[in-house]
């Protein structure tokens, strides 16, 4: 079944990761990680890093190849909207089973930004100018960059700090919004068991090792910026480090290009996963109680 595109998921293509390079700008306004240059030298004093004007222009690349190759959805796909719509419904059947039909409507829009906005800026660092062009000095006759005009925003820890807490975000809105605090505190804290099949002191018993095991899943949830964080940023950078002691060969490249593509895709499968871990329950029942209500109808004709 193929996936039409709708004003929705544009907007949000297009607007999510400048709330990303926003996120990113707080935090480097703050002080940055030594992996980015400031260029408040050069740019009238702003606290902005050559990670973050990154940012800016893989959002711009994101937002005119939307506009150009689709334009305006139609009924019947150009060309650029086919392309899109392939590829869209690719991730979709990815992430559906994961997150669940429920929340798969508001899940996706972010899940797919995240996933081409990471994986973009993952590749921006293999081209040939990043990280040679910008200001410098002379020294023994040749020019030496000291600060970079183009990095990549996933290489910079303010950058995947930026997207992991875009993502705690997501996550949290979307699971208020089709679980509610209710399902979530008894997903944490409510104990799994059958009371039917325990007696009463096992059971109450095992309360209390949910309750324990719930405040433990508490912890684990609010480290989990933390632990996207720094997955990505290590990934890349230790990427880039690995392509300049390799003197950049081209079989290091395509290794880098398949890196590059598989930390887009653990970080937004890992939020699936958050999100489908308290959304996607019931879908199953749902779904036989469809059938159910059809059979119903059938016999009452």
């Amino acid at each position: 079944m193929a996936l039409r595109l709708n004003a929705s998921t544009l907007k949000t293509l297009v607007a999510l990761p400048l709330l990303a390079a926003s996120a990113a700008t707080a935090r480097a306004a703050g002080g940055g990680h030594e992996a980015a240059s400031s260029l408040s030298d050069y740019l009238f004093g702003l606290p902005v890093t050559n990670a973050i004007l990154t940012s800016w222009l893989i959002t711009l690349v994101i937002i005119v190849a939307v506009r150009v190759m689709v334009g305006t959805p139609k009924i019947i796909p150009g060309r650029g909207q086919s392309v899109f719509e392939t590829a869209l419904t690719g991730l979709r059947d990815l992430y559906e089973p994961i997150v669940g039909k429920k929340a798969m409507p508001m899940a996706f829009p972010v899940l797919v930004t995240l996933f081409v906005f990471i994986v973009l800026h993952n590749w921006s660092g293999l081209l040939p100018f990043v990280g040679t062009v910008g200001w410098g000095h002379v020294v023994d006759g040749s020019f030496h960059v000291t600060t970079p005009l183009i990095r990549p925003h996933t290489s910079e820890l303010n950058g995947t700090i930026a997207l992991a807490l875009v993502s705690f975000g997501a996550w949290f809105i979307i699971v208020m919004r089709y679980a509610g605090p209710g399902l979530l505190i008894k997903d944490l804290f409510g104990n799994k068991a059958d009371k039917k099949e325990l007696a009463p002191a096992m059971y109450w018993g095992l309360s209390l090792v949910f309750i324990v095991v719930g405040v433990i899943e508490v912890v684990s949830i609010f480290i989990r910026p933390v632990t996207l964080s720094m997955r990505l940023f290590g990934n890349v950078f230790g990427g880039e480090n690995l392509l300049h002691a390799m003197h950049f060969l081209p079989p290091f490249y395509f290794l880098e290009l398949l890196v590059g593509f598989v930390q887009g895709l653990v970080f937004t499968l890992l939020t699936a996963v958050y999100i489908g871990l308290i959304c996607n329950h019931g879908d199953d029942h749902d779904h036989d109680d469809e059938h159910a209500d059809e059979h119903a109808k059938e016999a009452a004709h």
